[in-house]
């Protein structure tokens, strides 16, 4: 079985504590209800939307993401609320 986040991403964003809340916040909102009743019992996201991702930046399902893009990603998302006042 494919790790749902491969250890690449993993240490990219290890790397960098201030994404940290960024990451943890967005791994919350992107897991599915009940996440911590199934295997792995992390909040990783829900395989489809995965496979749905992973196919409009990558055009494979079945793609790694690349770290930096992930890193891009968590910037992107930390930064948004300050970009739009919200």
């Amino acid at each position: 079985m494919k790790l749902p986040i491969p250890p690449t991403v993993v240490c990219s964003v290890a790397k960098r504590p201030d994404l940290w809340r960024t990451a943890i916040g967005q791994a919350g909102k992107l897991a599915g209800p009940g996440w911590w009743r199934r295997p792995p019992f992390l909040p990783v996201p829900d395989r489809d939307y995965m496979r749905f991702r992973l196919t409009t930046a990558y055009g494979d399902p079945d793609a790694d993401p690349v770290p930096a893009d992930v890193i891009a990603w968590l910037e992107w998302v930390r930064a948004w609320p300050r970009v739009t006042g919200a």
